[in-house]
């Protein structure tokens, strides 16, 4: 199989086979984001995809997840999507779950008829990029919806059958915008009500717009304590029915997981320990952070 670097996937998906259905990122445009500025977007032809999967399927036993990059592969048409996944089980008998990145673009582009189809033909989980809830920070990110349209995005997925997973990132609002960053987020994350919900910490990358503000003195950003609270914030205003919450990607100082809302209060609890108490609890150190 061919794969085009380079490759990203969700933490959850470390142990599942990548399968690009489309070659880096439609929108790109994201400011923090640099994943996939050496490579012009491009939608992969069904046999392309086809080589790929048959190829895999003599060299690969025991295939139980697969997938779909790069960055927004919903941007692929339906029928593309929908035939890839039903090649997948062909190929793959013991295939349980196929799963692909959704950015809210593209899930907006896509009629719930065809979000039906492409959920029917074994597609279970898509991971959308929320980020943030507040709209000054969306625009200023150029994350290309404002926070009505992020809602509509995530229950459009919801209501087609989907399992969706939202990411959020801690400290996008700098240290200006951070009340509004954690209370808009939480408001935006209970409308949408996801089955798992993602923290990653902000990570400034070089060669971004946004690395480019930081050296300009333009955003500002928040000490680990000032992460914490902002956190902690986000988590007293949500009200989610059953999701499960995890904050232990790599590019966090403190892992934390639970359900919210019924964990709540013990996350915030180790929350603000680590704000009250610096020290008493061991954080990852900062040249261990990755994205």
């Amino acid at each position: 199989m061919h794969l085009e670097p380079p490759v990203f996937r969700p933490p959850s998906e470390a142990f599942s086979l990548i399968l690009q259905l489309t070659i880096g990122c439609r929108h790109n445009a994201c400011t923090f984001c640099v994943s996939f500025r050496s490579k012009k977007f491009r939608i992969k032809s069904w046999e392309e995809v086809q080589k790929d999967i048959d190829h895999c399927a003599q060299e690969m036993v025991n295939v139980r997840r697969v997938f779909l990059a790069d960055g927004d592969a919903l941007a692929a048409p339906a029928p593309l999507i929908i035939q890839t996944a039903e090649h997948l089980y062909n190929k793959f008998p013991g295939l349980e779950r196929v799963s692909m990145y959704a950015g809210p673009i593209d899930i907006l582009a896509k009629t719930p008829a065809e979000l039906r189809d492409i959920r029917n033909s074994g597609v279970s989980l898509l991971y959308m990029g929320l980020e943030s809830g507040n709209e000054e920070i969306l625009k200023a990110v150029c994350k290309g919806v404002t926070p009505t349209q992020m809602v509509e995005a995530g229950r459009k997925a919801i209501e087609a059958g989907f399992e969706l997973s939202v990411t959020i990132i801690n400290g996008l609002g700098g240290t200006v915008l951070w009340r509004g960053h954690a209370t808009d987020t939480a408001k935006v994350l209970s409308s949408i009500d996801p089955n798992y919900a993602g923290i990653l910490t902000l990570m400034v990358v070089r060669n971004t717009p946004l690395y480019r503000k930081v050296q300009r003195g333009e955003f500002v950003v928040p000490n680990i304590i000032d992460m914490f609270k902002e956190l902690k914030l986000l988590l007293e205003n949500v009200n989610l029915t059953q999701c499960v919450f995890r904050a232990n990607h790599a590019s966090n100082y403190l892992p934390l997981s639970g359900t919210l809302n019924r964990d709540r209060d013990k996350i915030i609890a180790l929350l603000d320990k680590a704000v009250t108490n610096p020290g008493a609890i061991q954080l990852r150190p900062e040249n261990s952070r990755r994205l």
